[in-house]
């Protein structure tokens, strides 16, 4: 078969051209020409194809170059250029055996992009992956670092990438085309019929790697980087998180080795405090391995969220430098959505609390937020939440909050609060339609996000940390009225669901915010709802202390509902400290009020105290007919539990078993009805306690079982049916 360049020369000297003439015809320079023509150069394809048009050679010149290159691109194309994945790559194995098989998969897009945010462990993932399947490429496998988000180096353009690609492809320097169309066809040429993979490391945008990731080859190219590139349509994506909590574990002592923390307890507080982010658990250990430190030393450093990026970073490795170079290429706008975020009292918002934030529409926060989403600096997810990693937020609010002007950062606060107070009385509203509230002369636009009383339940259920948090945030930012508002209305949810500790930790802000705003009414509504924490606690002498300086407040503001409903609390903490007689005539005289302002729920929570007294006094009927007409007013689902148990505890009371009985299974059924394992334990417990009184103790022992399978706490102090079943003659 007659060598490439010499068929060239003797086709171009029979029809009397010039290398000067074939030079202009071809677009080449004549001194190339000149290397191929004497076998000092390879042809490629293009060149080939533009030699065979110019001399009419009939396709015969082009197969000639495409035979006699084979040979010769197998031969290079055999390079090994993977980087070791490191002799510290633990974990991951999931992801390992995942990425591989696509690398493998016939069917399956050639390209692929692997992405996370900094420091996740994207490179060596993608190197492991592609060793293990090297042998299945006979034409060779490279690594190319791309420096899209390398602290200090300039990124590789993408002529400069193709350039350095064609130039490990065998190509030499002087038949790399100048222009980057040209590089790009010389691209194509080369990747065609190869069977290679190419790790594209450290990419910043799809423009630098485009010419390289459309050819048309078997080859395959695992791209890795911090954006998610969504331009490169035909790619797949592979999202890389942080380690589960084991495997961080076992990387802090794989690198630490012997100076790892024995303290099992210590070192799972520095991998959370690292957030399980492979880059910070590497530091970390290298601190370690250094000396200096001891374990309980640099976890201080690290709980402190002042402290915390500066003790991960060790001279050569930094997180937040790695964070910073992500963090620079934003515009402003986007910059001040990230440091706003910083803002927001839990590392997941919703997008409603986010837009409330930024002071945006749904369109403009919808696009700021999916460029972050993109750079892998927050995670949007399908349930319409924002999340920042927590060293992400920590850097949010070390570097990107300050550029954020004083004024827009307290304009933003006020914003969330109000949204979050506007949505919290909203879903209030639907869960307890007929309880008082506050005025906070917010819109009720809020009002639009629940459709029904379940979904209103769920948003409380999810979101009841995130609102107490934003009670204390109101608080430092002197917003009193939102602060001690938002408690308020909380105090439902918290009752609901016995959650005592918040629903008194937020109250006892809300009180130093009311004090401080001077209002008597408000600072009485607070130690009212107190004083009903307390008791529902069990904590009855600090109950009645609150609702009596509730009453004071209440005298001074000259408010006469807030009065009478503190006079029906310290009732019903009189009823629970034994003072039986005066609880009956404060409720008594509360009873006759409410039914002249036709509060009707009020009226039936009333009568369930008198019945409660009542029984206690052994006035049985007495107590039966205001048990049965509390049961008639209940309004919601919840307060027909609540009677339903009272009318059973009168008759269990009264010792009417068979009453007893039936009353506690009508209230176990409306109990799971209203969705209140609280009430439904008691009456559980209730039916225990009959089975007990008629002396079954074995039907008494399912009963309490079942009970306690719920798992709340049937406080005895507050709770007859608990008080009874703790009695010594019940137990089991």
């Amino acid at each position: 078969m007659p060598d490439f360049g010499a068929e060239l020369k003797r086709r171009r000297t029979s029809v009397g051209m010039s290398l000067t003439g074939l030079a202009a015809s071809v677009h080449f320079t004549k001194g190339y020409l000149s290397k191929v023509e004497n076998g000092k150069a390879r042809v490629n394809r293009e060149l080939a194809k533009a030699c065979d048009q110019a001399l009419g050679a009939g396709g015969e010149l082009l197969a000639l170059a495409t035979e006699s290159a084979s040979p010769a691109r197998r031969n290079a194309g055999g390079i090994v250029g993977l980087p070791d994945s490191g002799r510290y790559f633990v974990g991951r194995e999931p992801e390992l055996e995942a990425l591989t098989a696509l690398l493998l998969r016939p069917d399956e897009a050639r390209v692929g992009i692997v992405h996370g945010m900094a420091g996740a462990g994207k490179t060596v993932l993608a190197v492991a992956a592609a060793r293990r399947v090297a042998s299945t490429f006979p034409d060779g496998s490279l690594f190319f670092d791309l420096r899209g988000h390398t602290p200090g180096a300039v990124e590789l353009s993408s002529g400069e990438a193709m350039h350095r690609l064609l130039r490990l492809l065998d190509i030499s320097a002087d038949q790399v085309p100048a222009d980057e169309d040209g590089r790009a066809n010389l691209v194509r040429d080369q990747l065609r019929g190869r069977r290679m993979i190419l790790v594209l490391d450290n990419v910043r945008s799809a423009e630098q790697i485009r010419a390289i990731v459309d050819s048309e080859t078997s080859s395959r190219i695992l791209v890795t980087s911090r954006g998610r590139l969504p331009a490169l349509d035909d790619a797949w994506h592979f999202p890389v998180g942080v380690l589960p909590l084991d495997d961080a574990l076992h990387l802090l002592r794989s690198v630490a080795g012997e100076h790892a923390p024995t303290d099992e307890g210590i070192a799972t507080e520095i991998i959370r405090y690292c957030g399980q982010l492979p880059l910070a658990v590497r530091v970390v250990a290298a601190r370690f391995v250094a000396g200096g430190w001891t374990a309980a030393e640099l976890r201080d450093r690290l709980a402190d969220e002042t402290t915390r990026l500066g003790a991960l970073e060790d001279g050569e490795r930094s997180v937040s430098t790695a964070f910073t170079v992500s963090y620079e290429t934003l515009p402003h706008d986007q910059r001040r959505l990230l440091g706003l975020l910083a803002l927001h009292p839990a590392a997941a918002a919703e997008t409603g609390a986010v837009e409330a934030l930024a002071g945006l529409d749904t369109g403009e926060a919808d696009r700021l937020m999916d460029r972050l989403h993109d750079a892998n600096l927050v995670v949007r997810d399908e349930r319409g939440y924002v999340e920042l990693h927590d060293l992400i937020r920590t850097f949010a609010a070390k570097h990107a909050l300050p550029e954020v002007g004083p004024d827009d950062r307290e304009a933003a606060v006020r914003r969330l609060v109000d949204h979050l107070v506007a949505m919290t009385l909203a879903a209030d509203e639907l869960a307890e339609p007929y309880r008082f509230r506050p005025a906070t002369g917010l819109p009720a636009s809020a009002a639009l996000a629940f459709s029904d009383s379940d979904g209103a339940l769920a948003w409380l259920a999810a979101q009841w940390p995130v609102l107490a948090d934003t009670v204390d945030a109101a608080a430092r930012h002197r917003l009193y009225d939102r602060c001690w508002q938002l408690a308020f209305v909380l105090r439902a949810f918290f009752f609901r669901e016995k959650l005592f500790e918040p629903w008194m930790r937020t109250h006892e802000r809300a009180l130093e915010a009311a004090r401080a705003a001077g209002d008597p009414s408000a600072t009485g509504m607070i130690l009212n709802n107190l004083g009903m924490a307390c008791l529902e606690a069990g904590h009855v002498d600090d109950a009645v202390r609150f609702h009596e300086q509730a009453q004071e407040q209440f005298a001074v503001a000259d408010d006469d509902r807030g009065a009478i409903d503190a006079m029906s609390s310290l009732a019903w903490a009189r009823l629970y400290r034994g003072e039986a007689e005066p609880a009956l005539t404060e409720l008594t005289t509360v009873l006759a009020v409410y039914r002249r302002t036709g509060r009707t729920r009020n009226v039936a929570i009333a009568l369930r105290g008198i019945a409660l007294v009542s029984a206690a006094l052994g006035q049985f009927p007495e107590a039966l007919a205001a048990a049965r007409e509390a049961t008639e007013l209940a309004q919601l689902p919840i307060d027909r539990a609540m009677s339903a148990n009272c009318e059973a505890w009168v008759h269990f009371r009264a010792g009417r078993w068979d009453h007893a009985e039936s009353c506690y299974r009508h209230a176990a059924q409306v109990a799971d009805d209203a969705g209140s394992e609280y009430e439904r334990a008691r009456a559980l417990t209730g039916l225990g306690n009959t089975a007990a009184g008629r002396g079954d103790r074995q039907a008494a022992a399912r009963w309490w079982a079942e009970a306690a399978a719920y798992r709340v706490t049937l406080n005895p102090a507050v709770l007859g049916e608990a008080q009874y079943r703790n009695r010594p003659t019940c137990e089991e």
